[in-house]
């Protein structure tokens, strides 16, 4: 999400990160050194006159804006959000283009305080919630989750992989996963798997592979040499060519 929102940065948008896990601190880190183009050991050590002209090249490229928001674990939820987006549209006059929020899992409901709420309830609330948010204004959500025990060590990983509660992808609008192995690893790359998309056909591009730089918390494309995926069921099918050529030919 760190490099999606520097993507998006570089594209002049808006971008609002909402974190309920790591600092403020630690993400604006992460999306600097995707930015900069240096690793994160790196960004604390560069000289100044470099950290100026790789500052002033950010600048020059780019005229989005970035605000990133803090929020203790397990204490927020959308009526927070919705008073963030007001607040800063009244004082900053900042309107996201687009929101991140890290992660969905461990918001909390406005409609439920947990107590006998069981978990498939609780978190299917606080994702029905998050989509009302970006319906109400008009901007994207991104969010995270986990898989389940069985899921973390699967090969092919799907919906029912999905940790807690199956009415997360149930209310996702598009839904992926990002998997990883040893030999990935070493190849610094990562299969990325459609798990459900309502804007287009999931069969298309269901998976492929990514480069990834974790250093400097960056995405990047591979060769086509790299897409040597093949996902069960997307086998080309076998076409017998039909031998009756009109209905005519058919013989009762």
């Amino acid at each position: 999400m760190c490099h999606c929102a520097s993507a998006y940065l570089a594209q002049g948008l808006n971008v609002l990160y909402i974190t309920l896990e790591m600092a403020e601190e630690r993400i604006a880190e992460r999306i600097d050194a995707n930015l900069l183009d240096v690793s994160m050991d790196d960004l604390h050590a560069l000289p100044k006159d470099l950290y100026d002209s790789k500052i002033l090249k950010v600048k020059n490229r780019s005229t989005g804006k970035l605000i990133i928001k803090e929020y203790p674990t397990a204490s927020a939820h959308a009526g927070h959000f919705r008073s963030l987006f007001n607040e800063l549209s009244l004082k900053k006059s900042f309107r996201p283009d687009v929101v991140f929020i890290d992660y969905l899992n461990i918001c909390t409901s406005a409609r439920f305080k947990g107590g006998n709420v069981g978990s498939y309830f609780f978190i299917k609330a606080i994702a029905e919630e998050l989509r009302g948010l970006a319906v109400e204004f008009n901007v994207p959500i991104f969010s995270a989750t986990q898989t389940t025990r069985t899921g973390y060590v699967s090969t092919d990983i799907g919906l029912e992989d999905t940790a807690e509660s199956f009415g997360l992808p149930a209310t996702a609008d598009f839904m992926f996963a990002l998997q990883s192995n040893e030999e990935l690893e070493q190849l610094g790359q990562m299969k990325v798997k459609q798990l459900k998309n309502r804007y287009n056909d999931p069969g298309i591009n269901r998976s492929f592979i990514i480069g990834v730089d974790r250093a400097k918390m960056k995405l990047y494309d591979v060769e086509n040499t790299a897409q040597n995926i093949v996902d069960k069921g997307t086998q080309p099918e076998l076409v017998v060519e039909n031998p009756y050529d009109k209905f005519s030919d058919f013989k009762v």
